[in-house]
């Protein structure tokens, strides 16, 4: 959100007078939203040339205020998450569409458009496939982390339209196989419809920022989506196998790894999704079935299908890989944690760890009522994890506030949270050392009142020593 943002855009007229479609069929009873059947300007012709990138280009830098932008991916269809259709519009030159897999270079448009703000919804998700195509944004508005910042629990897309603007969005394509060709209308309309009011939304969230006081925190958050890393791939990412945990013996586990890496070698070289190559649920099968030759493995589900039969030869070759191994190079039972263990763990690892859990955890969720945002939102759970597993030496406000600094905290969740979690973590060590100290008496007196018990169980025992051998002198007397 670039300076520009503590009022709506100067060229936005809103969702009403823009001529957009609707129906005169009456809305279900529990909404009043205008259904949007088609975009104002009607779908915009694909561009597939550079000829027609170019007078694109040329009609948005003519344009004026932000710029909307989306993408579609064939998530659950291809490997990669590359996009397959770009979306965009800017008022004064209306909406476009771009199939980057015809124009793959976009960094023209990118550049002209490098001092726009531009208006991405979960930018987290596109911003991926977006930067390879050469579309880096310097300025962002993210409408989905707005409305989160807002204390919004629903912030798809089209649910924040309908209760910001009154207008209904279909969804119905959104799981699309976006890497169809050719697209059919239908699916055109949808993705028009997903920036034809961006704009809008955009403007109605700056003003809710605004009366919140929230300006800043977006403004900050927005700044971190656009330098965040990309996240690092996952240590032995074949542990996501849907059903593996019914699977405890290393052999078990490494024809699982064996097979699953198979499947994603092949899944990655045909550039379809691994699930569409191979089920987990076939994967676990085959390893609890332990066929012998690749006719038993015909016989378990899913293999002895036309397109498995294939290669029945390629997955029992990654079974008898796995089998083959030496004990050694067997993987663990369990995976290697990194960072702090999982919080059901901690009570028996380290009682005193499990006590400031509980205590900032407390801070944050009372925090995060508050100021109306969702505690993940205010600070991410890893963050007040690796907080109370390891604490600074010093539980005092700064201490607290480099922690978070470090561990990549905005400065507007620094200031609200340091003094608070401070605070609590030093409850926290009192209360443990209280309890420690009471222990610790208690300890004291139990070990006292044994030695009395001894001392008093040692002097009867003498007393009766004493009486016997009185006894026995009378005896032999």
């Amino acid at each position: 959100m670039s300076a520009a943002a503590v009022g709506p855009s100067a060229d936005s007229d809103g969702a009403e007078g823009t001529g957009i479609e609707s129906t005169d069929v009456e809305a279900k009873p529990e909404s009043t939203a205008i259904p949007l059947l088609a975009p104002r300007e009607g779908v915009p012709e694909i561009i597939v040339t550079q000829a027609g990138l170019d007078d694109a280009i040329a009609r948005l830098v003519a344009g004026t205020g932000p710029l909307a932008i989306d993408a579609e991916r064939a998530s659950g269809y291809r490997y990669s998450q590359r996009a397959y259709l770009i979306q965009l519009r800017r008022a004064g030159a209306g909406s476009m569409l771009i199939d980057p897999i015809q124009v793959p270079d976009l960094t023209a448009l990118g550049d002209a458009m490098a001092d726009v703000e531009w208006i991405i919804h979960a930018a987290h998700q596109d911003l991926p496939c977006l930067i390879p195509l050469g579309l880096v944004p310097r300025t962002l508005f993210d409408s989905e982390l707005a409305g989160r910042l807002l204390g919004a629990h629903r912030v798809a897309l089209g649910t924040m339209i309908e209760e910001r603007l009154g207008y209904r969005l279909e969804k119905g394509h959104s799981a699309a196989d976006w890497s169809t060709r050719p697209l059919p209308h239908d699916w055109l309309i949808y993705a028009t419809l997903d920036v034809e009011l961006l704009i809008e939304l955009r403007d109605a969230l700056v003003v809710e920022l605004a009366e919140a006081g929230k300006t800043q925190w977006a403004l900050e958050e927005f700044a971190a989506e656009l330098v965040a890393p990309p996240a690092p791939p996952r240590k032995e990412p074949w542990r996501r196998t849907s059903g593996i945990h019914n699977l405890r013996k290393p052999r078990q586990l490494a024809q699982i790894r064996a097979l699953w890496e198979s499947r994603d070698e092949l899944a990655r070289a045909r550039d379809i999704a691994p699930g569409r190559v191979l089920p987990d649920s076939a994967i676990v099968a085959a390893v609890r079935a332990q066929p012998a030759d690749e006719d038993a493995l015909l016989a378990v589900p899913v293999f002895g299908g036309r397109h498995q039969r294939r290669l029945v030869a390629r997955w029992f070759a990654a079974l008898a890989a796995a089998r083959a191994l030496p004990d050694s190079a067997l993987p663990r039972v369990s995976a290697e944690i990194e960072g702090p263990p999982p919080p059901a763990r901690w009570r028996e690892k380290s009682p005193a760890a499990a006590a400031r859990l509980a205590a900032v955890r407390t801070t944050i969720t009372d925090l995060a009522a508050a100021h109306d945002v969702e505690a993940q939102n205010l600070l991410a759970g890893d963050v007040v994890r690796r907080l109370a597993w390891s604490p600074p030496e010093r539980l005092d406000e700064g201490a607290v506030a480099a922690s978070l600094a470090e561990q990549g905290s905005r400065p507007w969740q620094i200031a609200l949270c340091a003094a608070p979690l401070a605070a609590a973590l030093q409850a926290a060590e009192a209360q443990a050392s209280a309890d420690a100290e009471a222990a610790g008496a208690f300890d004291s007196a139990a070990t006292a009142d044994g030695a009395a018990a001894a001392d008093s169980s040692a002097a009867m025992d003498t007393s009766a020593d004493a009486q016997a051998a009185d006894d026995g002198q009378q005896d032999l007397a």
